[in-house]
């Protein structure tokens, strides 16, 4: 078993799967600790739709922007989780802002994304998180209530490829002791 350390360092966007379907062990277990995510609160702000439906999953392709690399990745993954919120529950008390900040519906699902995203790779399959595309048309193929969003979208399955691990900043460039510095 893998440690969370590799786990993070090992982990690439795949916008690029096998004609492989998904085993439903494989998917309860990812959907199993992404349960477990820490949220604001322990509000658990999130819902999941699991698209598996070709159509819809073609419909959604579409409404990435005309230049987005995961178009593809969307289609041809054998499922795409549409990851969604609730609006105006993390963050906020007795229906009122708690913090600065405001609503933090979009800070849960990065960890809840984070989450499933590591748990894939550590069954061995691939994901690519996509943010770029219509939210408005997205909501409404998934027919989310009013007070739910779509943020993200996120297509699982086998890798057919294996990308290099892209350039990461060293710890000197934004690790800061006691106060933060400028470099």
């Amino acid at each position: 078993m893998q440690t969370v350390f590799n786990l993070i360092k090992e982990r690439r966007s795949i916008r690029r799967f096998k004609v492989q379907e998904i085993e439903e062990e494989k998917l309860t277990a990812i959907l199993e600790s992404a349960r477990w995510t820490p949220s604001w609160a322990n509000t658990q702000c999130w819902e999941i739709v699991v698209v598996q439906d070709q159509t819809l999953k073609n419909e959604l392709s579409g409404l990435l922007s005309p230049k987005n690399p995961a178009t593809l990745a969307i289609a041809n993954a054998p499922i795409t989780l549409a990851i969604c919120a609730s609006e105006k529950k993390s963050g906020y008390y007795k229906e009122k802002q708690a913090t600065k900040f405001g609503d933090w519906f979009m800070y849960d699902l990065g960890l809840f994304t984070q989450t499933i995203c590591l748990s894939a790779h550590a069954v061995g399959l691939g994901s690519v998180i996509v943010g770029l595309f219509d939210h408005e048309k997205v909501g409404q193929a998934l027919q989310l209530p009013n007070g739910y969003n779509a943020p993200v979208l996120l297509p699982i399955g086998y890798p057919d490829h294996s990308p290099s691990a892209p350039k990461r900043k060293e710890l000197d460039q934004f690790v800061h002791y006691d106060k933060f510095r400028l470099k």
